[in-house]
């Protein structure tokens, strides 16, 4: 019993010392100022994207035009498209586009070609399904400074 008593001192003890050792500033920060720090340790983006379809039947054509809005060059530029159609995956595709200059515009695309987006273009021929498209890309690159 009392080893229980003389355990719960040293914790009351030890949460003390650590509230009072508290700089005053760390104790007034607001959820503001977190939420500035929180944007300031986040890195830019130097790219915008925009996605377009091309032809998107029982093969689909995602295009991607990829602006460099940076005043640096971007090196190894790739990007991963994927495509769902009504919710479902219906695959994913891949393009290499190389670099792009600053304040440069380059255009990317790739074709999905799946079993299960046949599938889903032969249930909307039969009048099952609609065919809602899609398309989420990730683009990565890497820059010099």
């Amino acid at each position: 019993m009392m080893l229980k008593s003389l355990a719960g001192m040293v914790l009351v003890a030890a949460a003390a010392t650590s509230l009072m050792a508290a700089p005053a500033s760390a104790a007034t920060t607001t959820a503001t100022e977190a939420a500035t720090t929180a944007t300031v340790t986040a890195k830019p983006q130097l790219i915008r994207t925009k996605v377009y379809f091309g032809r998107c039947k029982d093969t689909c054509r995602i295009k991607v035009r990829i602006t460099n809005i940076s005043r640096r060059n971007l090196y190894n530029v790739k990007l991963n498209a994927s495509l769902k159609v009504n919710g479902r995956k219906a695959g994913s595709c891949y393009d290499y586009v190389g670099s792009i200059g600053a304040r440069r515009v380059r255009w990317a695309s790739c074709t999905v070609r799946t079993r299960t987006l046949a599938q889903i273009w032969n249930n909307y021929l039969d009048g099952y399904t609609s065919l809602n498209r899609r398309a989420s890309t990730y683009v990565s690159y890497r820059y010099y400074r």
